[in-house]
């Protein structure tokens, strides 16, 4: 009987489930998905530049698991918030609480098993997928890998289980703190603002300091370090809760006031809506905002890392290509690529000795690489060669041969030195490209022609340390996306929540204004902008917490803000397509026709 009726009661609710539904499945596939790639050994073992994108991958389901439980306890508290009502009537009518207790331990662990299992399904299919992806990215296959990884398995259906037990107990300990009547009427409660200008001071100043300091360790965190990381998260996530609570009543109100001497259209209706329970309002959006900073954040840095690619290349190597004595299938390599930049420094071996003729060189000055004192690397063109800066010219031309146990002796002669020397006549060649990225495979063909002559034993190329590093940035990007799409995800679900909460009490009020001779159109028109002003205020401070916490990588990244409008770009997408189903959703909810 019991079971039946947590059954009805569900069903009844089935949208506000779905809801949760969606969290939770996608959070629990990508864990699942991380700890798949993370814990392959075999799959691990078979690549060495694996291991790296392994530990992105733990990495990232710790941090999800930890949002998870946020986001869970959260949710639970606003299906209770929405189900109150109905408890009380039940109690009202005789149930004992722990009966009403069982119902809600049956509804948490109903909803948590089918998450589970549709979520470990979905994660199985995404495992699948990212893995080949990540494997094409890296162009390598594994016979391996398995998408379906029993450890994985095991270790998402251990946390998530604990996970929702703790929740139901949390619910259960919750219905038992309150009384019958709070029940019947928690949802008939409007939160009168009362502003307390002093109060408002100390909380407004107080929240800018906490900003101010936790902004401060992510700018200078290359000084701060590992507690400037914590020192951050507590005074933005407290700042930030701070701010909505001092900042967004006081807002609201006087755009309220403001509304109701102008007496435009629907407007002051609009900011009333917004004023109505608005204590709840601002802890919801604080949660919202953090949740975007978090979701744009990790999506932003995922990119970031492989934005940076490029820009890391040349930093390593002003030249995309070396050769010494280029040979017949690299010259045609060559031909099929677009340069910048190309030249050639002729050289006569003997023995172990290699010379070159200082007026080629002048008339050609080599691009090389060189630190600072503080190890900054900067390219620059060297200027005519003097026994001054001929250590700077030994090593751009000692970088082009592959390694060799005897050690090599440059040495550099005038030109008619140059022709008197008895030697082997040979020359390097250096070129620099239009554009790395965009001949990628031409020179990937050269660093192959290049292994088939040397073996291992061959010079380092530009190719091949941007692939180590893109091995690397591959799997922060695939982190990334998938952190922020989950995060980005539980954050509209956290806006559902609060919006549908209240939707079924804001039924009478469009109802009412039906009645008195407005326009659908206009209702319309105030629904679009009370939940644009409610997406609008956690998007503001959740992009200025990712466009100032990007600095934290300034360290590991030449330019963390290189193409950085590519992924506000997409969480615009993701969240303009959340902000249209939620519009949708309560149009369908409160302009409901009556039959």
């Amino acid at each position: 009987m019991i079971f039946k009726l947590a059954l009805s009661s569900m069903r009844s609710r089935l949208k506000d489930y779905i809801v949760l539904l969606l969290g939770l499945v996608m959070s629990i596939s990508i864990f699942y998905m991380f700890e798949t790639l993370a814990l392959n050994k075999a799959f691990i073992q078979e690549n060495a530049m694996i291991n790296a994108v392994g530990f992105v991958f733990q990495a990232g389901s710790i941090l999800l698991a930890i949002i998870t439980i946020a986001y869970v306890l959260y949710a639970n508290s606003f299906l209770f918030s929405l189900r109150q009502k109905e408890f009380g009537m039940y109690m009202t009518l005789g149930a004992k609480k722990r009966k009403i207790s069982l119902i809600m331990f049956i509804e948490t662990m109903f909803i948590g098993l089918i998450s589970l299992v549709i979520g470990i399904l979905l994660g199985t299919g995404l495992a699948s997928v990212i893995g080949k992806a990540l494997m094409n990215q890296l162009e390598f296959h594994s016979s391996t890998y398995a998408p379906f990884y029993l450890p994985s398995l095991i270790i998402t259906f251990v946390f998530f289980a604990i996970l929702f037990i703790l929740s139901a107990f949390t619910n259960i300990l919750q219905i038992s703190k309150v009384t019958v009547l709070s029940l019947v009427h928690g949802d008939a409660k409007a939160e009168k603002v009362i502003i307390r200008k002093k109060a408002v001071v100390v909380k407004a100043i107080l929240s800018i300091i906490l900003l101010i300091v936790g902004y401060y360790c992510m700018i200078r965190i290359e000084t701060t370090q590992y507690i400037g990381i914590i020192v951050a998260l507590f005074t933005i996530t407290f700042g930030t809760y701070l701010f909505f609570a001092t900042f967004l009543p006081l807002l609201i109100q006087k755009r309220r006031e403001k509304q109701i001497l102008k007496s435009k259209r629907l407007n002051s209706f609009t900011y009333a809506q917004l004023n109505f329970r608005i204590s709840q309002l601002t802890r919801v959006l604080a949660t919202v905002a953090m949740l975007i900073a978090l979701g744009m954040g990790a999506i932003a840095v995922g990119f970031a890392f492989q934005n940076n690619g490029p820009l890391l290349a040349d930093r390593m190597d002003p030249y995309d290509i070396k050769i010494v004595d280029p040979t017949v299938k690299e010259k045609q390599e060559t031909q099929n690529m677009s340069f910048k930049e190309e030249v050639t420094y002729h050289f006569k071996q003997k023995n172990n000795t290699f010379y070159f003729n200082i007026e080629e060189l002048n008339q050609n000055p080599i691009l090389a690489q060189t630190y600072s004192k503080d190890g900054k690397g900067q390219t620059k063109r060297l200027k005519a060669f003097s026994n001054g800066n001929r250590s700077e010219w030994d090593t751009a031309i000692y970088s082009a041969f592959p390694p060799s146990e005897a050690e090599r002796n440059f040495q550099f002669v005038s030109a008619a030195d140059f022709s008197n020397v008895d030697g082997k006549s040979g020359a390097v060649y250096f070129g620099k490209t239009t554009g790395f990225v965009t001949h990628l495979e031409q020179l990937k063909k050269i660093d192959e022609l290049q292994h088939d002559r040397y073996g291992d034993n061959m010079a380092g190329s530009k190719y091949s340390a941007y692939k180590m590093y893109s091995s690397f940035a591959s799997g922060t990007v695939f982190m990334g996306f998938f952190l922020g799409f989950a995060f980005l995800t539980m954050m509209a679900s956290c806006l559902m929540f609060k919006i549908l909460t209240g939707a079924t009490q804001d039924i009478r009020r469009y109802t009412m204004l039906e009645k008195i001779g407005v326009r659908e159109r206009l209702l319309k028109q105030s629904i679009y902008k009370e939940m644009f002003l409610i997406f609008l205020f956690p998007c503001i401070i959740g992009f200025i917490h990712v466009a100032l916490g990007m600095k934290m990588f300034g360290f590991l990244l030449i330019n963390p803000y290189y193409h950085f409008y590519v992924p506000i770009l997409l969480f615009l997408g993701i969240y303009c397509m959340y902000y249209f189903i939620t519009v949708t959703l309560y149009k369908g909810i409160v302009l409901k026709k009556e039959t």
